[in-house]
C-alpha cells in the first residue's frame, strides 16, 4: 500500500474515534480521511476541527464526513470504533457491552464491505475481540483484526519503565489474550536493555512486584474513565501504531488479535499474541511463549468465545 494513495475511514467519532482521527492526521498517514457517525453533526464537527488542526500540521489530505455508514466508500483501511463505551462511575466489564454493540457491528458488517472492496478492517468497538469475531463472520472480509492487547502492552511497558526507573525506550514486552479481564501478561517476552527481566533485576539488585503491574494494566482504564470520562490518548496512540504498520508495511511485532483455532472451541476466535503486522498479517509468534502463557491464552479464547456466542444468541432473539 502506497502512502500517497491511502484512504482511511473511521466509523464512530466519539472520544476514541476522534482522538484516533487526530493522531492519524498528525502522523500524515492518510491522503483521504473519512469520518462517519450517526449522531447528527458530530462527524462534521470533528472534521472541521481536524481541518483547522491541519492548517498547522500541513498534511496533504482530504477530510470527508458522513452520517450514514453506507455512505463510506472506497476506503483502504476502516477503523470501527462505533458503539457504546463504558460509563464513568459504573463498575462494568467490557463484556457487558456485547449486547448493544453487537447490533451496531452487525449492521456495519452488512452495509460497509460492499462499498469498500478489499478494505482492511481494524475493530475497536468493545468487547473488541468478540466484536471482531462477529464482524468477520458476518462481513466475510479477508482482512479483519482486533486492536486486541496492544493498548495493554503500551500500559505494561509504561508501568515497567516507571517502576524500574528506566526510559520506556529500553523496555519491550507484550500482553496477550483478551482485551479486558482475561488479558495475559507475557512475562517471558520482557526485555530491559535487551536482557530478560530476571537477569536485569539480578544484575541491578532490583525487585519487581508482578501482581502490582498486572493489576495496573487491567485496572488503570477504569480509573481514567471514572475521573476524565473516557480513555483517549492511549487508545489513539495504540491504534495509530497499528495503522502505521499496515500503511508502511513495517512488518513490526504488535500484540493484535487475529483468528485462532482451538480443538475444543467451535469456531475460530480472536485473541492476541505477538504478531508480525504489515500490509499482510503474520506470522504469530506463539513459539516464543511459555507453556503456562499458552494455557492462559487458551483460557482467554474460551472467555472471548463465550461472549461472542452470547452476542450471537441475543441478536437472534432480538
Amino acid at each position: 500500500m502506497r502512502k500517497w494513495q491511502v484512504h482511511i475511514g473511521i466509523i464512530g467519532t466519539g472520544n476514541v474515534g476522534s482522538a484516533t482521527a487526530f493522531s492519524i492526521l498528525k502522523s500524515c498517514l492518510a491522503t483521504e480521511l473519512s469520518l462517519v457517525d450517526i449522531k447528527p453533526g458530530l462527524a462534521r464537527a470533528v472534521a472541521e476541527e481536524l481541518k483547522h488542526a491541519n492548517s498547522s500540521i500541513k498534511c496533504d489530505v482530504v477530510i470527508n464526513y458522513f452520517e450514514r455508514d453506507e455512505d463510506l466508500s472506497n476506503a483502504d483501511i476502516i477503523i470501527i470504533s462505533a458503539g457504546y463505551p463504558r460509563q464513568p462511575g459504573i463498575r462494568m466489564s467490557r463484556r457487558e457491552l456485547a449486547r448493544k454493540n453487537a447490533e451496531i457491528i452487525k449492521y456495519i458488517a452488512e452495509v460497509v464491505p460492499s462499498r469498500n472492496p478489499g478494505a482492511k478492517y481494524i475493530v475497536v468497538t468493545n468487547p473488541v475481540d468478540a466484536m471482531a469475531t462477529l464482524f468477520r463472520k458476518i462481513s466475510r472480509a479477508n482482512f479483519v483484526i482486533s486492536t486486541g492487547t496492544h493498548l495493554e502492552t503500551l500500559r505494561f511497558r509504561a508501568k515497567l519503565a516507571e517502576l524500574l526507573g528506566v526510559s520506556v525506550k529500553e523496555v519491550s514486552g507484550f500482553v496477550g489474550g483478551e482485551h479486558g479481564e482475561a488479558a495475559v501478561i507475557l512475562w517471558s517476552t520482557v526485555r530491559i536493555n535487551g536482557m530478560d527481566l530476571n537477569t536485569y533485576l539480578r544484575m541491578n539488585s532490583k525487585s519487581m512486584n508482578k501482581a502490582e503491574v498486572e493489576n495496573y494494566v487491567k485496572e488503570i482504564a477504569e480509573f481514567i474513565i471514572d475521573v476524565s470520562g473516557a480513555t483517549r490518548y492511549g487508545p489513539a496512540a495504540a491504534f495509530t501504531d497499528i495503522v502505521k504498520a499496515i500503511v508502511y508495511d513495517e512488518n513490526t511485532v504488535l500484540s493484535i488479535a487475529t483468528p485462532h483455532r482451538f480443538n475444543d472451541i467451535g469456531e475460530e476466535v480472536f485473541i492476541s499474541v505477538p504478531t508480525v503486522v504489515g500490509n499482510s498479517i503474520g506470522p504469530k509468534l506463539t513459539n516464543i511463549l511459555s507453556k503456562d502463557e499458552l494455557r492462559s491464552l487458551h483460557e482467554a479464547a474460551r472467555a472471548v468465545y463465550s461472549t461472542y456466542k452470547r452476542s450471537i444468541k441475543e441478536l437472534v432473539e432480538d
